[in-house]
């Protein structure tokens, strides 16, 4: 592979961030394919280990938790018989964890959709954390033992639990499902009522939809490999949490949380490539 200077790596960045593919990357910045999807698994790997020692010690307040489906490959129908089963290709879901304050996401986690997982989720969650947080997440149940295992009784929890109509079918196959109601089920602690959401981590998804295609619905513009997938995440979070700056806070999450005290720049991003070397 031929060597991109600062100034490419942050042309192509800055394309990857804004929800280009990669195959649109190519056509704006004249890269080859190949490099453009190295430079993203390096800077992935690269932002990854940057955010995991950034992301300790936080004092934040409270957290909203989900999880936002996605596939590689090929979805679960067309995965061929004999790699049925096997991680990395099929469905994977992703697990976010979104301060509502701040608009911080610390942690998260691609895999599947069960106890094991949600475990690990919580438990990489409840490590970052310098102090007692409230937590509301969806109804379901995975979370009831992982919130458990991870924080014990030293946490505000409450499951929000949406009621929704019948699905929509037709023309409308394609529409969201009528939310009926919303009930309330505390499990640990005392929550406060007045924080008791899961906006914030569900208008998280959607950003995460709009910022990359790999995410986007409908389209060829799925991951192919796991591992450009994980890489992706990565980068998109350290620009979400470091880069763009938030339109209710006016700074980026990470300066509202006090994990760094300037803006940052895609520039500053690359350059995490040669701390890493």
């Amino acid at each position: 592979m031929n060597r991109l200077d600062a100034t490419r790596r942050a042309q192509v960045t800055r394309c990857l961030v804004e929800g280009s593919s990669i195959r649109s990357t190519v056509r704006k910045t004249g890269v080859a394919k190949n490099t453009v999807a190295k430079l993203l698994v390096e800077l992935g790997a690269a932002c990854a280990v940057y955010q995991d020692g950034a992301m300790r010690n936080l004092k934040l307040k409270g957290f909203q938790c989900n999880e936002i489906w996605s596939f590689v490959g090929a979805k679960d129908r067309n995965v061929p018989t004999e790699k049925r089963g096997e991680f990395g290709i099929g469905s994977v879901w992703t697990w976010t964890a979104i301060d509502a304050e701040t608009k911080l996401v610390p942690s998260w986690l691609v895999g599947t959709r069960d106890a094991g997982c949600a475990t690990e989720f919580m438990k990489d969650l409840a490590e970052r954390l310098a102090n007692r947080v409230q937590l509301t997440t969806d109804g379901h149940k995975a979370y009831l033992t992982a919130v458990e295992d991870a924080f014990g009784c030293d946490i505000d929890y409450l499951m929000l639990v949406k009621i929704y109509g019948a699905s929509p079918d037709g023309e409308k196959r394609y529409s969201p499902v009528e939310c009926l109601g919303c009930k309330r089920e505390p499990i640990s602690g005392n929550p406060d009522p007045k924080h008791i959401s899961t906006s914030q981590v569900e208008r998280q998804n959607l950003t995460m939809r709009m910022s990359m295609r790999r995410f986007t619905r409908l389209t060829n513009g799925f991951s192919k490999k796991i591992e450009n997938h994980v890489a992706a995440l990565a980068v998109y979070f350290m620009h979400y949490n470091f880069v763009r700056i938030h339109q209710t806070l006016r700074v980026t999450p990470a300066m509202a949380a006090g994990v760094t005290d300037h803006l940052w720049s895609v520039e500053d991003m690359v350059a995490l490539l040669e701390v890493s070397n």
